[in-house]
């Protein structure tokens, strides 16, 4: 009798779990379809872009191409304005064309090796004895050699590393604590189409930025799991390839259509990105929805598809 009810219990506690996971299965069923139609509403909707003027935006890699035009646009909103580069007399050019803006905010210049952890951490000590807690985090220093993978050096493939992905680790871990200490921040993340799709002669820069795709990913999860939710958000920017001088030998099928962007134009659209709240950015827009079509097609079709676009880069040896 006592074998009977301990089975009917069991059962009947198959039973409840069966139908409680089912609610939940459909609760999230029509949470997605709700989500579906928000975002369907959203692309034929303006989106309102919120205020940065308040905000301390630090920017590595503001030298030159797009982390100069970012400094700009971000100082023309009335943003305080923190560059960081390593090239001091073209960083403080920077900091000179910035200041010459109308109604701008403030600006400043730092020059500080951003593959160096200490160098870092102590920057963000002396920011926030000299300026304030940043509030906005833009990591966009990177380099990219060209030439075919086994003619990339092991210094080469460190030096990417280095750059393009060990730098975010180091400015998060020094800044992340400002967002924190304010209970609010954004983080964008230079990643790139190379973080997306593979591609010849650039082997560790794609897989470099792959690795910032991923960073971000497990970073924005870790936020949105936490105390921070919906407190410290994150873009991470795919743009295609733009004139900065790193594409040397740029190869184009539809120039008129998919040619080189201007660093100008990809500053804007990070800028509009991260003040719409948006987590993934590809410039131009249309490569975000290709990519994601592709990756469901089999392997051959999507490589068609690839071909045909075409784009790439030649080897720069």
């Amino acid at each position: 009798m006592e074998n009977d009810n301990t089975s009917d219990n069991a059962v009947a506690k198959r039973i409840f779990n069966i139908v409680q996971h089912t609610l939940e299965f459909l609760i999230v069923l029509i949470r997605i379809i709700l989500e579906l139609c928000f975002a369907l509403v959203q692309l034929f909707m303006p989106r309102k872009l919120k205020d940065v003027s308040n905000e301390i935006v630090l920017i590595t890699g503001t030298g030159h191409g797009i982390g100069r035009e970012l400094a700009l646009h971000y100082t023309a909103l009335g943003s305080t304005v923190i560059c960081i580069d390593i090239n001091e007399k073209n960083n403080d050019e920077t900091v000179k064309k910035a200041k010459r803006l109308k109604n701008a905010g403030s600006v400043y210049s730092y020059t500080c090796d951003v593959t160096d952890r200490n160098a870092v951490l102590k920057l963000a000590d002396r920011i926030k004895d000299e300026i304030g807690l940043v509030s906005v985090l833009v990591n966009n220093v990177g380099i990219m050699p060209t030439h075919p993978f086994e003619q990339q050096t092991a210094d080469e493939i460190r030096q990417v590393f280095e750059i393009n992905v060990f730098s975010q680790f180091w400015t998060l871990q020094a800044f992340l604590p400002h967002m924190k200490q304010q209970n609010r921040g954004h983080i964008i993340a230079m990643s790139s189409i190379a973080g997306l799709v593979g591609n010849a002669n650039v082997v560790p820069y794609c897989a470099s930025k792959f690795a910032v795709r991923g960073l971000m990913e497990a970073l924005h999860e870790e936020m949105r799991t936490g105390p921070y939710n919906d407190h410290i958000t994150g873009s991470i920017i795919y743009p295609y390839m733009t004139n900065t001088g790193l594409c040397k030998k740029p190869i184009i099928k539809f120039p008129s259509i998919l040619g080189l962007l201007d660093p100008k134009v990809v500053a804007k659209h990070i800028v509009e990105g991260h003040r719409a709240n948006i987590t993934e950015i590809t410039i131009p827009s249309s490569l975000f929805y290709i990519n994601n079509w592709c990756r469901i097609l089999p392997i051959k079709c999507a490589l068609l598809l690839k071909d045909f676009i075409g784009g790439g880069l030649g080897s720069d040896l």
